[in-house]
């Protein structure tokens, strides 16, 4: 089998791209390179029409703005598998967005597929093995070799297929407005520029103490620092289990830091401990503060009220063979057992219900609640 061509000038970008206008349907994928760089990238995008697989790179340098209006075309149906990474790289490498999505993942998970990753439904409807290895290649890496090339072209190969079986299911069970539903919310999706403190957006800072908070905060700015130099993931200068734990050990000196390897001691203990002191030092009316959402008190009702729709939507998941938090999450199933709606009236005003689940579940719910 011959290896799919990749285009990398602008010029043979915008032709495809008035190509692409033709098909009422076409897949997409994307490889970026998060795993290998401190900015990650998309690196690598492929494309499958009903006739042909081809890829895009666009590291040397191409304009890809041509393909922009297909893309946003609602009209051309765009597979994805997984698509909410894709979309939200392709808005923030190329300001490309998504209409008229079809997405497998979601689709598996509304089947109830107990494994919906890219290489167990190829397995189970068309028994294609992907090779795992590349998943965590460096895509950036050029050039490419023929393997990448080829696991790359696979992801889109096989879509069209793998729509036309997940459709005709869907519709067989009644869910394909559900998960119409859930693409037009998906199409949306975008990263999010994280403004404050880093400890805002750690895992384990509010264990803190306020003192143990800023050397935190300062560990995270030098590690930021640290992997912008290499251009590396910041899990690849050090981990976040190893800084919430110098952070907690409030170390004066290198012989204090324990639990540390001696590997990771001995490369970066000596840069570390500038930030270190510096938190040591700050006066303490300039100590951060994690912020607290307001507390609630415990109610008793509303706990009753959270576990007998926990108990219903065991049972309605078992009765659709769908996994409990596709079918309404815990988040939802609190704001519903604290505003305890009373009619369908009132479950029109609940934001995070969808409109699928107020027309399947709606009626359960208000049952349960009253």
């Amino acid at each position: 089998m011959s290896l799919p061509p990749i285009l990398t000038t602008t010029e043979q970008i915008a032709e495809f791209a008035t190509e692409l206008e033709k098909y009422p349907v076409i897949a997409v994928d994307l490889e970026a390179d998060s795993m290998h760089n401190y900015q990650e990238k998309v690196c690598l995008l492929q494309f499958s029409t009903p006739e042909q697989t081809l890829l895009i790179d666009p590291l040397l340098g191409a304009d890809l703005a041509s393909l922009k209006p297909v893309l946003a075309n609602p009209k051309i149906r765009k597979i994805f598998h997984a698509a909410d990474y894709d979309i939200r790289c392709l808005s923030r490498d190329f300001d490309i967005e998504i209409n008229g999505l079809f997405d497998t993942m979601i689709s598996s998970q509304f089947l109830g597929e107990a494994r919906f990753g890219l290489a167990d439904v190829l397995r189970k409807y068309f028994s294609v093995e992907l090779d795992k290895q590349y998943q965590r290649a460096d895509w950036s890496k050029r050039p490419l070799s023929e393997p990448m090339v080829r696991y790359a072209a696979a992801d889109t190969t096989h879509l069209h297929d793998l729509v036309e079986i997940l459709e005709g299911q869907l519709i067989e069970k009644g869910r394909l407005e559900w998960v119409k539903e859930e693409f037009t919310l998906m199409e949306q999706v975008r990263f999010t520029v994280n403004d404050g403190p880093l400890f805002l957006r750690f895992k384990g800072a509010g264990t803190l103490d306020c003192r143990q908070l800023a050397i935190l905060e300062q560990l995270l700015q030098w590690r930021d620092v640290e992997a912008q130099r290499q251009d590396r993931p910041l899990y690849k200068v050090i981990g976040n289990k190893e800084l919430l734990e110098i952070a907690r050990q409030e170390p004066k000196g290198l012989e204090q830091i324990s639990g540390i390897s001696p590997r990771l001691l001995d490369r970066y203990g000596k840069k570390m401990m500038p930030a270190i002191q510096t938190a040591l030092e700050l006066p303490d009316t300039e100590l951060p503060i994690y912020p607290r959402g307001e507390r609630r008190l415990k109610d008793p009702q509303i706990e009753k009220r959270m576990n007998s729709l926990k108990d219903w939507r065991k049972n309605v998941a078992v009765e659709l063979q769908l996994d409990p938090g596709v079918l309404i999450n815990n988040a939802l199933l609190e704001e519903l057992a604290r505003k305890q709606p009373c009619s369908e009236q009132d479950l029109a005003g609940i934001d995070l219900l969808k409109n699928w689940q107020r027309q399947v579940l709606g009626e359960g719910i208000l049952r349960i609640l009253n």
